[in-house]
């Protein structure tokens, strides 16, 4: 109770954090002619969402030094890179025709540019925390089928159109001018002169609500209709799940007991069969308990994770471009819920009677981290070869392992020594023989990756629907916001994947396979 008492406590005061986050920043407030920030963020091909770079990895221009902004730990793990970009947009200020600044290319950043558009780049920006997109430039194919036949061009006015509401920015767009290009199909050196043109309008929108936009994207009538759509597949699947553990526990059950009752009074030196036979070893510990205690310790982890974040996203805390906010709760609860699974795989060990509490508690603290640490450690060394957004910098792997260190590290090792003091004993219903029975063969069917493949087909036929709309929004330029009916889902895979566990584990204790 005591770590259950410490995580709850953190994630209140995580909840009350983010909230003073939002409180504490910028009150998006302006006056007639005041600066507003628009940061320059990434630029990255559009048909490949997850390969972005620096804005000024392409040799755009600026009039002036360009200033990293300060960012948050999330932000920086999102991939986001915000710089001062070299438009200036003041509030309610109309500007025709604005000059931002000049450049001479040589021909090797012509040749780079050209690249760019080939590969259909975008630029993505940030005007008071609002995003921006729009393309570079454009091939003009001129119906050839030959790429030496193309037309290559660079955009070099965009025309912002803000809207606004008293001292507010509600909206903003940026389209480009295709009257004003540069081309980009020779290897020469030119002059770029780049301009900017803002237009601001006037709407009744307010403020609270100018997100809405975004999340509309992703709740249209059509797409709400196919994530029910899920939903009710998923209930008939739980449906059917409930018949069939109904009629095994109602029929099949009822059959075995009226059978073994019968034995008992009418000839106890009959040969049992079934899961009865066995009832003497099914509460055997499982050879590698430590293993199995850290895998029990991992997951209560997780789902203790996945809960506390269904609870920050149903609050309204992950909002459309609210820059980082899942990736810095996902870092900050995990860290916290670190006591759950040292309590959890302790008190399991125990149970189990193992006699090496720490050298399980060192498993279970790296059985999940060791090997998100490995495959960080390929993906990253991959993102600094190639000079992406992803490439985490030495100062943010720093903080992650002070955190790691500092909190979770701790936290778990005093859940585990809770788990090792709570004194719980495992208590079988029934004596436990002092051999194990031999398991008589099984077909192939019945051994272990075919039954990991039919326990994990129905839970995934429950989900995939929205497993579709997850990976669209995580590798694709899709925003995921209907978070009511993700949580939905996710409770119906919890019921889906219980009674499929009870199902396939009786059917292995029907067919005397006392190892479950």
């Amino acid at each position: 109770m005591g770590v259950g008492s410490m995580v709850s406590a953190a994630v209140v005061s995580l909840l009350l954090w983010f909230a003073g986050v939002a409180a504490d920043a910028s009150d998006h407030r302006y006056k007639i002619n005041d600066p507003v920030p628009l940061y320059a963020n990434k630029v990255g091909p559009f048909h490949n969402p997850s390969e972005t770079y620096r804005y000024f990895d392409l040799p755009f221009c600026s009039s002036e030094k360009v200033k990293d902004k300060t960012e948050a730990l999330g932000e920086i793990l999102n991939g986001d890179r915000l710089v001062d970009a070299p438009y200036k947009l003041y509030f309610r200020v109309d500007q025709n025709s604005k000059l931002a600044c000049k450049k001479h290319l040589t021909k090797d950043e012509v040749a780079q540019f050209r690249s760019a558009v080939t590969k259909d780049y975008y630029f993505q920006m940030y005007y008071d925390d609002l995003p921006i997109w729009g393309f570079i430039g454009k091939v003009d194919k001129e119906g050839k089928t030959d790429p030496n036949d193309h037309k290559y061009y660079l955009y070099t006015h965009i025309h912002f159109d803000v809207y606004y509401n008293n001292d507010r920015v509600i909206e903003i767009s940026a389209h480009t001018d295709n009257n004003a290009m540069v081309d980009l199909t020779e290897d020469k050196e030119i002059d770029v002169e780049f301009f900017y043109s803002v237009k601001w309008k006037e709407t009744h929108t307010p403020f609270e609500k100018r997100m809405d936009l975004y999340q509309q994207s992703s709740a249209t009538a059509h797409h709400l209709e196919i994530h029910w759509f899920s939903i009710i597949n998923s209930c008939v699947t739980v449906l059917l799940l409930t018949g069939f553990l109904a009629t095994i526990l109602m029929r099949v059950l009822k059959n075995d007991f009226v059978k073994y009752a019968h034995d008992e009074e009418s000839a106890d030196d009959q040969e049992e069969t079934g899961w009865k036979y066995i009832h003497g070893d099914v509460f055997r510990f499982p050879k590698h308990n430590s293993v199995f205690a850290a895998c029990v310790g991992c997951g209560t982890q997780l789902f203790a994770l996945a809960t506390f974040i269904f609870i920050l996203a149903l609050v309204g805390v992950f909002y459309p471009y609210n820059r980082g906010a899942l990736f810095t709760a996902l870092v900050v609860v995990y860290a916290l819920t670190s006591g759950i699974a040292g309590y959890t795989a302790t008190t399991l060990y125990c149970q189990l009677e193992g006699t090496n509490w720490v050298r399980n508690l060192l498993l279970t603290g790296c059985l999940f981290c060791g090997p998100l640490f490995l495959t960080f450690c390929f993906l990253n060394t991959v993102a600094i070869a190639y000079n992406a957004t992803a490439a985490l910098p030495l100062g943010t792997i720093v903080v992650i392992v002070l955190i790691w260190a500092l909190i979770t590290s701790p936290l778990l090792v005093l859940g585990g020594i809770a788990g090792k003091n709570s004194k719980a004993e495992f208590q079988a219903p029934c004596r436990t023989t002092k051999y194990p029975r031999e398991i008589p063969p099984l077909p192939w069917y019945r051994s272990t990756i075919p039954q990991m493949a039919m326990a994990g087909f129905l839970p995934f036929s429950a989900i995939y629907i929205e497993l579709y709309y997850i990976f669209a929004s995580v590798w694709g330029h899709k925003i995921y916001t209907i978070y009511s009916i993700l949580f939905i889902v996710f409770i119906i895979l919890l019921i889906v994947t219980a009674f499929i566990t009870v199902a396939l584990t009786y059917f292995q204790l029907a067919a005397e396979d006392h190892e479950w």
